[in-house]
C-alpha cells in the first residue's frame, strides 16, 4: 500500500511507530518505507518531536499548608471529643474498684467502648477523605489548567523537510511554526562541520536564485526566524558548507550542497 496516498493512516502508524505500539513485521515494514520514501519519514520525526516535547512529567506538588492545618485541627477536634470519655472511665475503674461489678457488666463496658471508638475512627476517616479529596480536586485542576498553557504553547507545525545527503541518509529535519515565525532545525545525523566553517539553510524557489534562509550554529537545535512568506511555493530547501559566517544571500551559495530535501506542507 501506498501510504502517501493515505495521510489518515499514515498519521496513525507513524503515531503509533513513534509511541512504540506498532510492533512486529508491521513496524519493520513501516521501518522498510521510512527509509525509502520522505513523507513516511517525516511523519515519524513529526510525530517523534511532538513526543520527545511532551515526555517531561510536571514537577511534584506538594499539599497545600492548609490541608495539614485541617488534618489537624481534626485530630485536636478529636482528642477533645475523646476527654471526656476518658474522665468517664476513670469515674467508672473508681467505681469497679469500691464495688466490682459482674463480668457481664464489664464486658458490655468494654463493648460500649470498643464501638464508640470505632465510631470516632470512622468518622475521622470520613471526615480525612472528604478533605483530601477536595484537596485533589483543586490540584488535579491547578494541573489541568497547566497542561492546558502547555498545548497552546506548543508550536504549529505546518511546513516540514528532512534534508538528506547524496546516499539519502537523512541529517537535518526542518520544521516550521508560521504562527509564531519560528523555523526549527534539529540535527538528525552525525555531520559536524569544521570550525572555520559555517552551514547555511537556503530555499530554492521554483523559478529565481536560491535566498538564504540563515546561517545555522553548531548546536544540535537550532532555531532561525522565517515567516511563511519566506518559504510558501518553494519546493527545496538546501543546506551549503560556507565560510565562517556564511555568504551574502544574493552570491548564492558558494561552497558544496552538503543537504538537500523536498519541503512539504502538512495536511494531516
Amino acid at each position: 500500500m501506498n501510504l502517501i496516498k493515505h495521510p489518515e493512516l499514515l498519521d496513525r502508524l507513524a503515531g503509533a511507530y513513534a509511541l512504540g505500539t506498532l510492533r512486529g513485521g508491521a513496524r519493520r515494514r513501516f521501518e522498510t518505507m521510512a527509509r525509502e520514501q520522505a513523507p513516511v519519514r517525516v511523519a515519524a520525526l513529526v510525530w517523534q518531536t511532538r513526543i520527545a516535547s511532551m515526555n517531561e512529567l510536571q514537577p511534584q506538588s506538594e499539599p497545600s499548608p492548609r490541608v495539614w492545618t485541617r488534618i489537624d485541627m481534626l485530630l485536636q477536634g478529636e482528642r477533645n471529643a475523646q476527654a471526656p470519655q476518658a474522665q468517664q472511665a476513670a469515674r467508672q475503674a473508681a467505681v469497679r474498684e469500691a464495688a466490682p461489678a459482674s463480668a457481664a457488666q464489664a464486658g458490655w463496658l468494654r463493648s460500649v467502648t470498643l464501638w464508640r471508638g470505632a465510631a470516632a475512627a470512622g468518622a475521622l476517616a470520613t471526615v480525612l477523605a472528604v478533605v483530601t479529596g477536595l484537596n485533589l480536586r483543586e490540584q488535579l485542576g491547578r494541573e489541568v489548567q497547566q497542561l492546558q498553557a502547555r498545548l497552546l504553547a506548543t508550536p504549529q507545525i505546518e511546513y516540514v523537510a528532512v534534508l538528506a545527503d547524496e546516499q539519502s541518509a537523512a541529517a537535518m529535519l526542518v520544521t516550521l511554526d508560521p504562527k509564531n515565525k519560528k523555523l526549527t532545525l534539529q540535527r538528525v545525523g552525525r555531520y559536524q562541520e569544521a570550525g572555520d566553517r559555517s552551514l547555511q539553510l537556503w530555499a530554492l524557489p521554483a523559478t529565481g536564485g536560491p535566498r538564504s534562509l540563515g546561517v545555522l550554529g553548531q548546536d544540535r537545535v537550532l532555531r532561525l526566524t522565517a515567516g511563511e512568506g519566506e518559504v510558501r511555493e518553494v519546493p527545496t530547501l538546501a543546506i551549503s558548507l560556507e565560510p565562517k559566517g556564511g555568504v551574502p544571500s544574493a552570491s548564492g551559495p558558494t561552497g558544496p550542497v552538503l543537504f538537500k530535501g523536498a519541503l512539504i506542507q502538512k495536511m494531516l
